[in-house]
């Protein structure tokens, strides 16, 4: 009886045990951009390592519309984490746009925490039309998907074309739909994009089996109008898109992405989270080309990400901390340290 009595409490007080173990963990539902995108992907893989390395978090990946619903849904407490670029915080800072009249609306400050990757936007047209164009100005008045409402490339793609006066006509489509259309000709171009400069969307290369689709690159004096208008030009190598996209180059315009955390992460969880991202960058680059940039550089990224971003958000501490030891803060932002 004393043996029953014994055992007994010992499984009680393992199971207390492993209760308390488990109501330490915190729960991080985090979202993302919808399946099949560049985002949700690249979370997929870093989700992995972080619930492996901190261990006293548990991330979920929650797949949504696009970034901006998710940094709206942080900031409205739906979600944890979420994946924000430059332009969104730059339109949430200025109440304009996709986030205009939205700031009555927020629980809770948006921060900058980690930047993983560039995304870079172009466009691309059917390759029998490839000779009807001569650059992006020869798109007005044309059927082009510039991606989902409220997506960040479409976002830049379409302040790009602003830049340049093209009045296309946007058309919304399913993303499975996209390489079949511009087959057909329901659509006459459709955005086209990379992460890292070297992973285009899943969706992109579904389309690639679609549809025959060239690359649609900036006339000179359109890449001249959009360097004056503050826009970024790369030239990223057609082999990136492991097919033949009727061009010895592609020019494409990146911005800045991330996946952030808030204030609710302590400043030393979220310094641990970024110490092991750094340490396993490598191996996520292997298996999704997107994090090749921070495999590459991390604290560099951290710097350039950061200073795209620093006058539209505060910058969380964690990401400070680690910034100053690996010698890439700049002492001007130290104002801007989210408190």
């Amino acid at each position: 009886m004393i043996k029953r009595t014994l055992s007994l409490f010992v499984a009680g007080l393992l199971a207390a045990l492993g209760t308390s173990a488990l109501a330490q963990v915190k729960e991080i539902p985090w979202g993302t951009a919808a399946v099949g995108s560049s985002g949700h992907r690249a979370l997929v893989g870093l989700a992995e390592v972080l619930n492996r390395e901190i261990p006293e978090y548990r991330i979920t990946v929650q797949p949504a519309t696009g970034a901006i619903i998710t940094m709206k849904g942080y900031a409205t407490g739906k979600f944890e984490g979420y994946y924000g670029a430059d332009i969104g915080f730059y339109e949430y800072a200025n109440d304009i746009n996709r986030f205009k009249g939205f700031k009555a609306s927020v629980k809770r400050p948006l921060v900058q925490s980690l930047w993983t990757y560039t995304i870079e936007v172009g466009t691309a047209v059917h390759s029998r039309d490839r000779a009807k164009y001569r650059g992006w100005s020869d798109l007005a008045g044309k059927s082009v998907f510039t991606g989902l409402l409220p997506w960040d490339v479409r976002a830049h793609l379409e302040r790009a074309y602003g830049a340049l006066g093209v009045q296309h006509q946007y058309r919304q489509v399913d993303l499975s739909a996209a390489g079949s259309l511009l087959q057909a000709g329901g659509l006459e171009g459709f955005i086209i994009y990379t992460a890292g400069e070297s992973a285009p969307a899943s969706w992109i290369t579904e389309a690639s089996l679609a549809a025959d689709w060239a690359a649609l690159n900036p006339s000179a004096d359109e890449l001249a109008a959009l360097k004056k208008a503050g826009f970024t030009a790369i030239e990223v190598k057609p082999a990136v898109f492991r097919r033949d996209v009727h061009a010895d180059k592609v020019i494409l315009l990146p911005f800045y992405y991330g996946f952030h955390l808030g204030l609710d992460v302590p400043e030393n969880d979220m310094y641990r989270m970024l110490v092991a991202i750094e340490k396993n960058a490598a191996a996520m680059a292997k298996t999704d080309a997107s994090f090749a940039q921070i495999a590459q550089d991390m604290p560099g990224f951290q710097r350039r990400g950061v200073a795209s971003s620093v006058d539209f958000v505060p910058v969380h501490p964690g990401l400070a901390k680690y910034m100053r030891e690996k010698g890439v803060w700049d002492a001007k932002w130290d104002s801007r340290v989210a408190k």
